[in-house]
């Protein structure tokens, strides 16, 4: 335990929650080793940290230790700024240039926001991992490097590879040893303690009493949801100690400096645009049965209003009078009353014309022979264009020629 709090007063770690001093205690444990880590949690985590204690108990701590944010270099220039290039390689490259890999070589490099490379500088860093070696920029020369990797990432990896947007085997390649930052929201009492070393800090920066909380407002501190974190708590202990006159803050006066304050932690509900799932799926189909339903009892309503005006012959059995029946209940409602209006009575027995209905409908087999088709394609393309072969021929999406071979072949008169 005293080492931890060693390692805490050392790298300005602070808290006491179990879930931070287990990341501090596996960041140690992996040290001396050259396996990769993956670190991960929430922005302002203070997720940059663990890499430098990593890097300070291992054996490369002579060596140099290189911090790079993937997300603020240019995806134009990010495999240059890694690998180097050569002069000429591209516009602007007026002389050759070391990457990060070549210069850490025998140390430690750390990529903070790993999931914003692209794809393809995704396959150079696997190369590194796996074998060590890389090539500039506009060079063919194979170079090896000896470099610890440590990445970082504050969004979630594995939705990353199934939106294509990270490379499966470069995750299990860095993610060797996993350490999970906890959120503040889940560090309990902690608040209080960084509270009070901002507050502090913040004081002898501007010279000035360290503002104090409240009972209140500490129980508003631990029921925020802070989506920033502890860089969030931060900043927000310096506007309060700059801008506020009085010392002790209650709790009105916190709540001013958190934004949409709602005064315990609800979990968050994140709508991601243009989200295909299973749910979105069901809906859609949801709503074509809806529809359906929908134009079926307004077909039914439209056949009951023909056959109450008497404007449809109805030509049935009599057992099939309950269909009708039927249908003027729906119509009206499950909920039809004895005293409501019954449906009409329809004579089913007799007809004037009931014996002489004949069948008048006529079926006409479609044809689907391909010359057949193409036949009537051409004709309805000439009787359009009235008998112009080169406008017919556009729009059948031929030329003018082929169309006059097909003309003379069918026997097509034009």
């Amino acid at each position: 335990m005293k080492d931890l709090q060693n390692i805490k007063q050392r790298f300005g770690i602070i808290g006491n929650y179990d879930g931070l001093n287990r990341a501090i205690d596996i960041a140690v444990q992996v040290a001396p080793t050259d396996l990769s880590v993956l670190i991960t949690g929430e922005s302002g985590t203070g997720k940059e940290i663990f890499p430098q204690v990593i890097h300070t108990y291992s054996a490369r701590k002579h060596g140099q230790y290189i911090a790079v944010n993937c997300g603020a270099i240019p995806e134009g220039t990010i495999d240059s700024e890694l690998f180097g290039h050569e002069k000429g390689s591209f516009t602007g490259a007026t002389e050759s240039r070391k990457g990060y890999f070549e210069v850490a070589d025998g140390g430690t490099i750390f990529l903070d926001e790993i999931a914003e490379l692209p794809l393809s500088t995704q396959v150079r860093l696997l190369r590194v991992l796996e074998t060590g070696e890389f090539i500039r920029v506009g060079s063919s020369k194979v170079q090896k490097t000896n470099v610890r990797v440590i990445a970082a990432s504050n969004v979630d990896v594995p939705n990353a590879i199934d939106n294509g947007k990270f490379r499966e085997d470069l995750f299990y390649r860095l993610n060797t040893v996993p350490i999970k930052i906890p959120a503040l929201r889940d560090r309990g009492e902690d608040i209080f303690l960084l509270f009070r070393k901002f507050a502090v800090d913040f004081a002898e920066k501007y010279r000035m009493p360290a503002i104090r909380l409240d009972s209140d407002s500490k129980v508003i501190l631990l029921r925020y949801s802070w989506p920033g974190n502890v860089r969030q708590l931060k900043n927000i202990t310096e506007q309060i100690s700059i801008i506020e006159s009085e010392r002790e803050i209650i709790a009105p006066t916190l709540s001013n400096y958190l934004p949409e304050y709602g005064g315990a932690k609800l979990p968050a509900i994140i709508k991601k645009d243009n989200e295909k799932s299973f749910s979105s799926e069901r809906e859609i189909l949801y709503k074509i049965l809806f529809d359906m339903k929908s134009d079926m009892n307004d077909l039914k309503k439209l056949v009951f209003d023909l056959i109450r005006k008497g404007d449809v012959d109805i030509n049935l059995q009599e057992s099939n009078s309950r269909v009708i029946k039927n249908l003027f209940r729906e119509v009206n409602g499950d909920n039809h009353r004895p005293d409501e209006e019954e449906a009409p009575s329809v004579d089913f027995t007799s007809h004037p014309s009931r014996d002489n209905i004949q069948d008048t409908e006529e079926i006409i087999e479609e044809s689907l022979s391909l010359a057949d088709n193409e036949v009537e394609m051409i004709k309805k393309a000439l009787e359009k264009y009235n008998g112009k072969r080169k406008m017919a021929a556009n729009e059948l999406g031929i030329s003018e020629r082929t169309l006059y071979r097909k003309i003379k072949e069918y026997g097509i008169e034009s």
